[in-house]
């Protein structure tokens, strides 16, 4: 279900783009590329108010899928998080898997004491080193 409003929500976005595009600002806008003069529409005269009004009511569905959507995610996200351990989310959306505890191929030993290495201590030859080679 949060799929097909994400897409809703992508289609949704990019339509409002070429509303806001379509209208008739200051230079034009997008507006000139159809063929209409400095300060004609290719729509015809009231597509000022049309496009305005086309544009409040795209960005009213906008915000309220928007809104409706994280609201969705989030309400899946609770219901995730009351779930046992076991069960992880992966980071997606609606996609989940289930951990299962990797086999342990160390095993340990309990109750023995590491010992220091011995250290052998270095016997004085009774020669002062000079740095020359015999």
């Amino acid at each position: 279900m949060t799929t097909f409003f994400s897409i809703l929500l992508v289609l949704l976005g990019i339509v409002l783009i070429f509303v806001i595009l379509l209208q008739r600002g200051r230079g034009g806008g997008l507006v000139g590329a159809f063929g209409a003069g400095g300060g004609g529409s290719a729509f015809g005269t009231k597509t000022g108010d049309v496009f305005t009004t086309i544009t409040v009511v795209l960005f009213v569905l906008f915000m309220f899928l928007a809104i409706g959507l994280n609201w969705m995610v989030q309400g899946s996200a609770t219901v995730a998080a009351s779930r046992p351990a076991a069960t992880t989310q992966t980071g997606m959306p609606g996609v989940k898997t289930t951990a299962k505890p990797a086999p342990s191929k160390i095993k340990t030993v309990t109750g023995v004491k590491p010992t220091p290495a011995a250290v052998k201590p270095i016997a004085p030859t009774g020669q002062a080193s000079t740095g020359k080679h015999p």
